[in-house]
């Protein structure tokens, strides 16, 4: 399957080729710039480095995405989904994750957030 094309990475002056936004080098820079002053404090307290290492084992366990499975299709996993968000009431038991797909995550989460804002408008 053909891939993308390389693009040069977004900071400032750099112009390595990357598969993502952000060159090696910068990713790390730009991930703690957003967690220190765009993220809410609360959620940096959810997902810290335990949440990241139990994501890790999780992927390691589920490497598919469960809902592209579930379609017929095999697509790499990349992000773990909570069923009932950890600002709910959820917690980061097995039985409340789910291994998706960038694309299916967007979906869900997109999905989510319009019908909590059409409750609030009604």
């Amino acid at each position: 399957m053909p891939y993308k094309p390389k693009r040069p990475c977004s900071h400032p002056g750099c112009g390595k080729l990357t598969d993502g936004r952000y060159c090696d080098e910068h990713r790390q820079i730009a991930e703690r710039q957003y967690n220190q002053n765009l993220r809410d404090p609360d959620t940096n307290k959810r997902y810290g480095r335990a949440w990241k290492k139990l994501r890790a084992r999780f992927l390691l366990r589920h490497p598919l995405c469960e809902q592209c499975r579930s379609e017929g299709r095999l697509t790499a996993a990349e992000e773990v989904h909570h069923l009932l968000p950890l600002a709910n009431g959820g917690t980061n038991d097995e039985d409340n994750l789910v291994a998706l797909c960038k694309s299916c995550h967007s979906k869900i989460t997109i999905g989510s957030t319009n019908s909590r804002q059409n409750s609030h408008t009604q």
